[in-house]
Parts: structure tokens; C-alpha cells; sequence
């Protein structure tokens, strides 16, 4: 039997509870989910690329059908070699759909075997980024309930208790 298999990228920097949501949903509807970490060594993180890792084993180490992995280059290619054949995306508003689409096209357009599906984020976490909590965090604000605990704990290392 071939399973359906997704991923879901990203750089997670730091992993939110919208994203918690995302791999949620997508591992009741998809046999295997991949959550892909992405190498992105033009881009200096808040957190390393080993913390992201570790945070995202940590908290999807619940799902019995999610691992986590990591890529750099083209996703497309990514799923080629690992022969994934949906690419899960989520999004907040509006906004975020026309970059979403852009991305999608291309990456149609470069692998005709892929799709993109879209799923929209819970309303309570249609606020959330990523930048969002870094701004909120390093200001002391408190984080608890709109990211995992590993991220609050890490985020209070990293900035301090606040």
C-alpha cells in the first residue's frame, strides 16, 4: 500500500502553537507527515538550527505518523527524493495567500507530481508569527500560552526571565 505522505516546511524559529495546530491536522489526514526544518545559511536565527531541531522532536515526539527532518535547496527537490507528494501550508489571513500562491506556482510549475494544500489556522492563532513571539518575548511579555513549553523555556534562556 502507498502511503500518503506530506510536508510540512519551515524555519520555525521559534515553533508556535499555530504551528502545533498545522502538523496536527495534517497527521489526521496524511499516513506519514515529514516536518522539514529548513537550512537557511544566509539567515541568522534567534535560535540555532540544533535548538529548532531538538524543540521540533520534542514536541512531535507525540505523533506516532510525524518526523522531523531537515532540508536546504529547492523543497521540490526535497520531495522528490523523498517521494512526498503534498506540501502542507499554512495560513493566518488573507495576506498571507498571495505569497502562499506565488510559492505554490513555482514550485507546480518546477515538480507537476506536487500539490500544496492550504490549511487555514485556527482563529486563536491567527495573530501568531513567529516574529510576533520573538518581539513579545524579548520584551518579557508572556509567551506560555501561544507557544510549546520547550519554546517559553528556551525563549526565557535566551532573553532572560523578562
Amino acid at each position: 500500500m502507498n502511503k500518503k505522505k506530506a510536508v510540512y516546511p519551515g524555519s520555525f524559529d521559534p515553533l508556535t502553537n499555530g504551528h502545533i495546530d498545522i502538523i496536527k491536522r495534517a497527521s489526521d489526514m496524511y499516513d506519514e507527515v515529514t516536518v522539514a526544518l529548513l537550512v537557511n545559511t544566509s539567515k541568522k536565527g534567534l535560535l540555532s538550527f540544533e535548538e529548532r531541531l531538538e524543540i521540533l522532536k520534542i514536541e512531535t515526539a507525540s505523533f506516532t505518523n510525524v518526523k522531523v527532518d531537515f532540508f536546504g535547496g529547492l523543497l521540490v527537490e526535497y520531495c522528490r527524493e523523498k517521494d512526498i507528494k503534498v506540501i502542507i501550508r499554512g495560513l493566518r489571513a488573507v495576506s498571507d495567500y498571495e505569497y502562499e500562491m506565488q510559492i505554490a506556482q513555482m514550485n507546480r510549475n518546477l515538480n507537476k507530481n506536487v500539490e500544496t494544500i492550504f490549511l487555514m489556522t485556527n482563529t486563536k492563532y491567527s495573530f501568531l508569527s513567529s516574529s510576533v513571539v520573538k518581539e513579545v518575548a524579548k520584551f518579557g511579555g508572556d509567551i506560555s500560552e501561544i507557544v510549546p513549553k520547550s519554546v517559553d523555556d528556551k525563549l526565557k534562556q535566551v532573553f532572560g526571565e523578562g
